[in-house]
């Protein structure tokens, strides 16, 4: 939903009790009543959970937690009545509900209901008020909610249910709330329940101002596209923009410098390469507006937390920085300013970077709900420090990452890929040269992960279609294309290496069949195994000194390529500029081997030499090795 953000003279939680003194106009370019049943029953099921245990609204500083419902948009009109732009479903239910609990539970002394007027629908007013259950005794205990809402009588007045359509969801609306009563029995507490529905259930206002650039039309459009809710960023974007915050004199001024600086930080999120560099992918939480990941770890929000928990932390800023009607806005916005320039300085220090960003992608790994909290303690471990000492910190943050015995790591163990990831960027760091930095954002958004250097012989390739790949990716290596007129022209050549010709005759007559022939494949894939020499023994194939960061691509689908065949793709990628872990190229160019007499293999010294410069380039990070 980014683009134009319309402004509010009013915004703030407001108690639905509030709400039904006011009178409310749905214009005709909103489309009629039309939430379901199940639509009805989730938001009773919320409420009433709410109403059981509020205690898990985040409770803050003694202020009383409340249920958070979504914005209510709206304009005044000339008449007072307001003209309802965005919410109108829940203005209706709410209203239903309303008269469900005094036709119910008020009696005389039922509590007033909201006044909705409906341009398109003039008669859905009175049609509300008229409701009325016939038969609010009957059983209703039937697995069957249709057959269970079919069997409810309602009374209509002097109106039809099937009328229009508006009349007939409307009166299904109706018949979920005394079915969901129903389905309560004598736990219900209907006190409890009208209590926090009426006093700690609250709706965002939004009362947007009443000038040119503010059509209600254009507005309601803008809302509605792809029925996207409002975002926490556009509300809290609206509380800083507020008029009401800023004497006449300033408010111009102020509002174009705020709304300046919001765009700036939301352009230099939207560099990937930034933007990667503090967020995690796997974070259940994502962002149309990126500023709003700044503003829910600021709050910390996490993925247990209702929607607009955010906004609502927002709010309460605003309202314990309110001096004589004025919110402090300078106070509050520096501290989101302090959020985003901490972490442009993290991206511009060359060290910081590389510290902060292994320390952010490790926590992929923790509990979702966990995610967040890597970089607000990295922000808060930076406060009061020098860059100096926070370095420090990082490093020992990092230690923790990887308190490991490295010879004891494996496949299947978690630290396996800390260590490699850690090996790669420390690598980098030591090159020394400011323009080389390891690229998180490619790195989280293509498919990398720990991956055997030498092939896995004991694993059988049985799959047809896994069989073709691994015999093209052969003749590629061989002669650098599959073409049936290549290979043939290569294998017909005289003075090309008669084992390789040889080979390559089998593979063709090969993918020539319907259906590969079991022992025909075991035979030629253990005549190249011999060839690439990876028949000989390298120990522990599991074990990290066979590991390294590798694209799913270069590992192929069916997880048994050679040696060669990975170098050859690696090479061939970062020769086209495509991402490849600078430790990942230098395992293959073999720079980590003494001795390096056949480039194309990989034995049990290379996997010796390549350990031990794991140790040896993270020395400084691994606790004492035994």
């Amino acid at each position: 939903m980014a683009g134009q953000t319309f402004t509010a003279s009013n915004l703030f939680p407001k108690p639905v009790i509030d709400l039904v003194t006011g009178m409310y106009f749905i214009p005709d370019y909103q489309r009629g009543y039309r939430w379901t049943e199940t639509q009805v029953i989730q938001l009773l099921d919320d409420i009433w959970a709410f109403a059981k245990n509020p205690n898990k609204a985040s409770e803050n500083d003694g202020e009383k937690p409340y249920y958070c419902l979504q914005p209510v948009v709206v304009k005044e009109l000339s008449d007072g009545t307001w003209e309802v732009i965005d919410g109108q479903q829940r203005l209706t239910t709410i209203t239903l509900f309303i008269h469900y609990c005094n036709e119910m539970w008020g009696g005389k002394r039922g509590t007033k209901e909201p006044k909705i007027s409906y341009e398109t629908r003039e008669a859905s007013s009175k049609f509300i008020s008229s409701l009325q259950i016939n038969n609010p005794d009957d059983d209703l205990s039937d697995d069957d909610i249709n057959k269970c809402l079919d069997s409810i009588e309602l009374d209509c007045g002097e109106f039809e249910a099937i009328a229009n359509i508006d009349f007939f969801h409307i009166a299904r609306a109706y018949k979920a709330i005394h079915y969901w009563v129903a389905k309560q029995g004598t736990s219900l507490d209907e006190h409890l329940l009208q209590s926090t529905f009426l006093h700690d259930s609250k709706v965002i206002w939004y009362e947007v101002e009443d000038d040119a650039n503010n059509n209600s039309v254009n507005i309601f459009t803008r809302i509605n596209i792809g029925k996207i809710p409002l975002t926490n960023s556009e509300l809290i974007k609206a509380l800083f923009l507020m008029t009401g915050n800023f004497s006449d004199s300033e408010a111009s001024l102020k509002q174009i410098q705020i709304a300046s600086e919001w765009d700036t930080i939301e352009k230099a999120l939207r560099n990937d390469e930034f933007w990667f560099f503090i967020y995690n992918p796997k974070n259940p939480l994502k962002y149309e507006n990126r500023v709003e990941y700044i503003f829910d770890l600021m709050k910390g929000k996490t993925e247990e937390c209702e929607f607009y928990h955010t906004f609502n932390k927002f709010h309460e800023d605003f309202v314990a920085n309110t001096l004589n009607g004025k919110a402090d806005i300078d106070k509050i916005w520096l501290a989101v300013k302090r959020y985003f320039l901490t972490f442009e300085e993290w991206f511009n220090d060359y060290e910081l970077y590389h510290y902060i960003g292994f320390l952010v992608e490790c926590n992929e790994q923790k509990a979702k709900s966990k995610i967040t909290e890597c970089i607000s303690h990295l922000y808060n471990l930076s406060n009061g420090s020098n860059k100096d000492v926070f370095k420090e910190k990082l490093k020992t943050e990092i230690r923790k990452e990887v308190k490991c015995q490295v010879d004891q790591l494996d496949y299947g163990d978690r630290d396996t890929r800390k260590v490699l990831l850690l090996f790669n960027i420390v690598t980098v760091l030591q090159t020394q040269k400011s323009d080389m930095r390891y690229p998180f954002y490619k790195y989280k958004n293509e498919d990398w992960d720990i991956e055997h250097v030498c092939s896995q012989t004991d694993r059988a390739i049985t799959d047809d279609p896994k069989r073709r790949a691994w015999a093209y990716d052969i003749l590629d290596y061989f002669i650098g294309s599959a073409e049936e007129n290549v290979v043939s022209d290569f294998i017909n050549n005289e003075e090309e290496d008669e084992k390789k010709r040889e080979i390559c005759s089998r593979i063709q007559s090969m993918l020539q069949e319907n259906r590969i022939d079991d022992n025909e494949f075991s035979e030629v894939y253990k005549d190249v195994q011999h060839m690439f020499e990876e028949d000989k023994p390298v120990g522990d194939k599991n074990s990290i000194a066979n590991l390294a960061l590798l694209d799913s691509k270069t590992n192929r689908s069916y997880g048994n390529a050679f040696f060669p065949i990975k170098r050859k793709r690696i090479i061939d990628n970062d020769s086209k500029g495509i991402f490849v872990p600078i430790a990942t190229k230098n395992l293959f160019l073999k720079y980590y081997s003494k001795k390096s007499d056949n480039l194309m293999s990989w034995g049990e010294s290379d996997a010796r030499d390549y350990l031990a410069s794991i140790k040896t380039i993270l020395y400084d990070y691994l606790p004492s090795q035994e």
